[in-house]
């Protein structure tokens, strides 16, 4: 998606409580200026006080350094006056859950704020028209629901209603980007997507304790098993709050049916100002019966308002999965336990409830007789220029067969569309693409299938070359990481665009495996083997700096300045992307540590000669935790490949992938990922 024109250098939130100090304190780590506002001093002393200690708490933890903290405060302007507020970018409200208080507060912005400011709402309980429509401004009016703790939590759903423009939904959503948040676009309705599902996760609870159908123990331990969660339903009222649960319920019962209606137990509890009692014991007998009434409820509920066009299933699941940390979402849950069976426990609820009816989608599913497919990769057009973007945030945007597929078939749509002169490839959140999916190779080599890697790789290579080889100006976007095959996906483009926020890596050498799709190939091209050995063998960041400077990055932008740098990149035409260039003087000391008679004493575990003592014994280092038949494999594709046309090259570099991912090193490099440091055996 195209970004804004201007810049967002200010944002207002109106609210200093735990959600509005949450929001302000996650913008002003992000980078970006932010006035936190409240109606009396002493509550907005309290919101600074509750952004230091969780400040306080990161400089414990060494997510930051005090230097750090000071930068991020100094950001906050807090206040009780709201002039502060006339120029920002955009004005968010936090207030409590009171529609005239509220309303009173958007009719007061909307005088103070200028004409261009975008205001917005946080609610969780009411239509975000209904304040729109206090405004002059409805247009540039749209809600942004944050979710709790919203200075950790990385969901942000983006609600416009029917006068939004497309405009302020595109700048709602470069700003969920800009401060870290990976936003979801959902309808304006009751609940909007994730509270829609997980209210009735809430209530459904309460209800089988209500009809005695297992203990609070055996319905938390269900909960937590149907959706692998840290917490159960009862635990997740008592740390946010019963009346929240209670507000919520009662609000969709209002709007959409006796079905979401709060029970009768859960108003009990909360009149009682008493948490639940989490105690006792856990029968085990109960809790498949706790799960199918937990599933039927859930699963019932997320098909409906995709039905109902609130969501799409893939947002859906995203939102469970980053919102409510579900290791699966809703539909992925589906397709897991069979469309036939999910069906029967959404039956069961229908016939418990008659005022919930059967969603169309999953009459549908269960005639097709097959699971649920996912779109992870969009393609839109505008005017001379198609986006593609990889949407898979919650993976970040790993690839995998599914997702090449999708990148191939967007891209062969664009290049038949005569309109379209560039075609921009981009990542969704905060990655551009973070390598491969290493579960993949994983399953694949536990099944003895690494003829299906190979093949996988192959049609990687053949697309890749497609993008390089293009009669369309081909572009990556790199705003955010970029790891492995993402790197290797930059590279085939003919230009990169890069924000502040961009990087590239190959990590591969530590996990057991080489870069398997012409990443050392391309970047050897850029930048002569040497340095193509250096970053394969150390795993090394490449800053967009060094990138830059190296002819790799065509262009440094800020986000608000991409639309300019494409416009120009077209209006220059294709680069020439492996034009010859000088290696910057501070990195002809990196080169050397690789230079031919280096090589073999970095990966004989000898110290490199003729460079920086200090860097040598680093980089020696480094290398000694790879894997070393990776590295010794790295080593000799680059030679091989040297001055090689690409075909051939990428011919060297698929003749070795069999070998690579048949060794012992690879499996324990692949499973290890994420969980502890892996020890390679060399064999």
């Amino acid at each position: 998606m195209s970004q804004s024109k201007k810049a967002i250098s200010k944002i207002g939130v109106v609210g200093a409580g735990n959600m509005g100090s949450g929001i302000a304190q996650k913008i002003a780590q992000e980078g970006i200026n932010v006035v936190m506002l409240d109606v009396k001093e002493e509550f907005v002393s309290r919101g600074l006080s509750n952004i230091k200690k969780i400040l306080e708490e990161g400089i414990e933890r060494k997510l930051f350094t005090p230097a750090k903290v000071q930068e991020i405060l100094s950001r906050i302007t807090a206040t009780t006056d709201l002039n502060a507020l006339s120029d920002a970018d955009i004005v968010i409200e936090a207030v409590f859950e009171n529609k005239d208080v509220k309303s009173e507060l958007f009719e007061k912005l909307d005088k103070i704020c200028s004409p261009e400011t975008i205001l917005a709402t946080n609610t969780s309980s009411f239509f975000v028209r209904d304040f729109a429509e206090k405004t002059s401004r409805p247009d540039r009016f749209v809600g942004l629901h944050y979710f709790y703790h919203p200075a950790k939590n990385r969901l942000l759903e983006v609600i416009p209603h029917d006068k939004t423009s497309k405009a302020t939904v595109e700048k709602s959503i470069l700003a969920a980007k800009l401060h870290g948040k990976t936003a979801i676009v959902v309808k304006d309705a009751p609940g909007f997507a994730v509270n829609r599902f997980f209210v009735p996760f809430l209530n459904e609870a309460a209800r089988m304790l209500e009809e005695n159908i297992a203990n609070i123990p055996t319905i938390e331990e269900a909960g937590k098993k149907a959706f692998r969660t840290g917490m159960g339903a009862f635990e997740l009222m008592n740390v946010t709050g019963i009346p929240i649960a209670v507000h919520s319920s009662n609000t969709l019962g209002n709007e959409l049916g006796p079905f979401y209606a709060t029970s009768p137990i859960m108003k009990a509890q909360m009149d009682k100002k008493l948490n639940w009692d989490l105690s006792g014991k856990v029968d085990e007998s109960k809790i498949q019966s706790v799960i199918d009434r937990f599933y039927g409820v859930c699963l019932g509920v997320s098909a409906a308002l995709v039905d109902e066009g609130v969501a799409t299933m893939e947002d859906t699941d995203r939102g469970a999965k980053i919102g409510l940390r579900w290791a699966m979402g809703p539909f992925e849950i589906m397709n897991k336990i069979g469309i036939d069976k999910t069906y029967t426990l959404v039956s069961a609820i229908t016939q418990k409830y008659p005022d919930f009816k059967m969603p169309g989608i999953l009459e549908k599913q269960k005639k097709a007789g097959k699971p649920f497919s996912f779109s992870y990769v969009d393609l839109e057009e505008k005017g001379k220029i198609a986006y593609i973007t990889i949407n898979r945030p919650e993976a970040m945007n790993s690839l995998n067969e599914a997702v090449f597929a999708q990148i191939d078939d967007r891209f062969s749509n664009a290049e038949k569309n005569p309109e379209i002169k560039a075609i921009i490839f981009m990542g969704a959140g905060k990655a551009f693409v973070a390598g491969a999916d290493i579960r993949y190779f994983v399953e694949k080599i536990k099944a003895g299938k690494i003829s299906d890697i190979v093949d996988f790789t192959r049609k990687g290579h053949e697309l890749f070359v497609r993008i390089e080889n293009s009669k369309k100006l081909t572009i990556a976007l790199l705003d955010g990481l970029s790891l492995g095959g993402g790197s290797e996906l930059a590279l085939s483009c003919q230009a990169i665009i890069a924000t502040p926020a961009g990087s590239m890596a190959f990590p591969e050498t530590g996990i057991g495996i080489y870069p398997g799709l012409g990443g050392m190939l391309r970047f050897a091209m850029h930048a002569g083997p040497e340095l193509a050995k250096y970053y394969v063998f150390t795993g090394a960041t490449v800053s967009v700096k060094d990138a830059l400077d190296l002819g790799i990055i065509t262009e440094i932008t800020e986000p608000a300045g991409i639309d300019q740098a494409v416009e120009n990149l077209i209006s220059k035409g294709r680069p020439d992307k492996y034009k010859k260039r000088e290696i910057p003087a501070r990195l002809r000391d990196t080169a050397l540590l690789c230079s031919p008679g280096n090589v073999s004493k970095l990966l004989s575990g000898n110290q490199p000669e003729g460079v920086n003592s200090e860097l040598a014994a680093k980089t020696l280092k480094t290398v000694g935790y790879k894997a070393p038949l990776a590295l010794k494999i790295s080593n000799e594709i680059i030679d091989q490949q040297a001055g090689k046309p690409v075909a051939e090259a990428i011919e060297i570099e698929l003749s070795r992938l069999h070998e690579s991912f048949s060794t012992d090193d690879a499996l324990e490099g692949l499973s290890s990922l994420g969980r502890k440091r892996p020890e390679f055996k060399g064999k």
